[in-house]
C-alpha cells in the first residue's frame, strides 16, 4: 500500500495497526482499536494524535469487567467463570486478562483462563471447560476470537453454557449474551475521518474518537434452550432482544 502508494490506511486491531505505523510516517492512518491507543503506544495525544495517526477506539477490550457483572446479574449464584483468550495476541490479552482477573477478585469470582489461537483449539477449550463445569464464560476479544462468533455461540450452546461476548454478532449467531460497541457506526466514523483526511485535514486535527454507546443484546431463544430464565430487570436493560 504504501509502494503504490495510497491516500488514507485504514487499519483495524493493533496489529494491523502497528504495521502500518511501522510501514510509513507519511500516509495517514486511521486506527480502529479495542484499547486505550496512548497506552498501546499508537499516539502520545487523544485530543491532538500524534504523527500520522488518529482513529477510534471502542473499549471493546476494555469492558471485560462490565461483562462479568452482567453475567453475575444474569446469574446471581455464579461462582467460577471460564474465559477464552488468544495468546497470540498478547497485545489485546494481557491487558483483558489484568481487567477480568482484577474485576473477578473484588466480585469474588473464581476465573479459569483457557487459550486458543486455532479453530481446533477452541474446540479442545470447550471439552476442558466442559470438564470443568463452570458456571458461565466470557468471549475474549481479539481478532482471531472476534471471527470464530458461530463456532463460539453453536459449542456453548452445545454444553449449554451461559455466555457473554463483546460483539452483537455473537448473539445473532445463537450467544446467549453480547455487550460492547457498535461496531459498525465505529466503522462509519472511520469513514468519516477519511473522508476529512482526503479533503485536507490532518491526523493531528482530527482527535481520537472514544466509543460512549455501548449494546447490550439478549438472544432469549437460546436462554430458553439451555433452561435459562433471563431476570426481568436485565431484559429491561437489553437494547435489544432476540426472540
Amino acid at each position: 500500500m504504501v509502494r503504490r502508494p495510497v491516500a488514507v490506511i485504514v487499519a483495524s486491531g493493533p496489529l494491523s495497526s502497528f504495521a502500518a505505523k511501522a510501514a510509513t510516517t507519511k500516509i495517514p492512518i486511521v486506527f480502529l482499536v479495542g484499547n486505550d491507543p496512548v497506552q498501546l503506544g499508537l499516539t502520545t495525544s487523544l485530543s491532538r494524535p500524534s504523527g500520522n495517526m488518529t482513529g477510534i477506539n471502542i473499549f471493546n477490550s476494555e469492558i471485560v469487567a462490565k461483562r462479568l457483572e452482567l453475567l453475575r446479574d444474569l446469574l446471581p449464584g455464579a461462582a467460577r467463570i471460564a474465559v477464552l483468550v488468544n495468546p497470540a495476541d498478547a497485545t489485546l490479552t494481557e491487558p483483558q486478562s489484568k481487567e477480568v482477573t482484577d474485576a473477578a477478585r473484588t466480585m469474588g469470582l473464581q476465573i479459569q483462563v483457557h487459550n486458543a489461537n486455532t479453530s481446533a483449539e477452541i474446540n479442545a477449550a470447550f471439552e476442558a471447560i466442559a470438564r470443568e463445569r463452570p458456571d458461565a464464560f466470557v468471549v475474549g476479544s481479539t481478532p482471531f476470537l472476534n471471527g470464530r462468533q458461530v463456532q463460539l455461540a453453536q459449542l456453548a450452546a452445545f454444553h449449554r453454557l451461559p455466555a457473554i461476548s463483546a460483539l452483537r454478532d455473537y448473539a445473532e449467531a445463537g450467544g446467549l449474551l453480547s455487550y460492547g460497541s457498535n461496531i459498525v457506526d465505529s466503522y462509519r466514523q472511520a469513514g468519516v475521518y477519511v473522508g476529512r483526511i482526503l479533503k485536507g485535514a490532518k491526523p493531528a486535527e482530527l482527535p481520537i474518537v472514544q466509543s460512549n454507546k455501548f449494546e447490550l443484546v439478549i438472544n432469549a431463544q437460546t436462554a430458553r434452550m439451555i433452561g435459562l430464565t433471563v431476570p426481568t430487570p436485565l431484559l429491561g436493560r437489553a437494547d435489544e432482544i432476540i426472540d
